[in-house]
């Protein structure tokens, strides 16, 4: 791996590796699940009447590739959901359609579903890539292997005391609304040296990425809330 660089690369984005690329390159070999916060990762997180909390295309497809990727170096699917605090159509409609494997919705303290997740599928928490932006989301960036922070100017404190605690790997030149996710990914497929093969696999349509897309689309969604303190499955239709 060229650690040197892609560190330059991203720094001349405005990222900040707190890991060196060369270490994190060991955690993201171990990784088998992608987590994803929503609000302020896939958008910039507002809200209010008229409002919505979007997502992009250039994000999903960031994401599609890092499947894609991890797929073609592993022979099987990662483990792909989203764990929000609220309640967001637009996260909803992404997984589906994406056939990410869950979603989380409604979760104020997010380890709580990471506990859950685990007990679903053979993960620990070294194996876990978390993309997040904010104070709800440190209880699972503080447990997890992969930590991938999404940049604000707003909050440099708070930027501050996740670098002091050591609650994240790199944080991303791009801030919240500006394709982060995207930027998150390329990183991880920069440093797997797995980028121009997925890309070059997708571009071709080849049959792996057949094969690959195949397998994903077999993935049913599923939707888990907070009930009465209990984590319980919910039937999510017309997202």
């Amino acid at each position: 791996m060229n650690d040197e660089l892609y560190t330059r690369i991203f720094e001349d984005l405005g990222g900040e590796f707190i890991t060196s690329a060369f270490e994190l390159h060991k955690k993201l070999n171990i990784t088998k699940a992608f987590l994803f916060d929503w609000d302020g990762v896939f958008n910039a997180g507002v809200k209010g009447h008229g409002q919505t909390s979007l997502y992009s295309e250039v994000d999903s497809m960031g994401i599609n590739m890092l499947r894609f990727a991890y797929w073609l170096k592993n022979k099987q699917m990662p483990l792909t959901a989203i764990i929000t605090g609220e309640n967001n159509l637009s996260a909803f409609q992404l997984a589906q359609r994406e056939h990410f494997d869950a979603v989380y919705f409604h979760f104020n303290h997010k380890i709580e579903a990471l506990n859950h997740l685990k007990k679903s599928h053979t993960i620990e928490n070294e194996q876990v890539l978390f993309c997040f932006d904010d104070i709800l989301d440190v209880s699972l960036a503080q447990t997890v292997g992969a930590r991938f922070l999404v940049k604000r100017k707003s909050n440099p404190l708070f930027l501050n005391y996740a670098k002091k605690h050591l609650i994240c790997d790199y944080i991303t030149g791009s801030e919240s609304g500006q394709h982060a996710v995207r930027e998150i990914c390329e990183l991880v497929l920069g440093i797997e040296d797995l980028y121009d093969d997925t890309i070059s696999k997708r571009v071709a349509y080849s049959n792996e990425y057949q094969t690959y897309l195949k397998e994903r689309n077999q993935i049913e969604t599923l939707f888990f809330t907070k009930k009465d303190n209990d984590i319980v499955q919910v039937n999510i239709s017309g997202s």
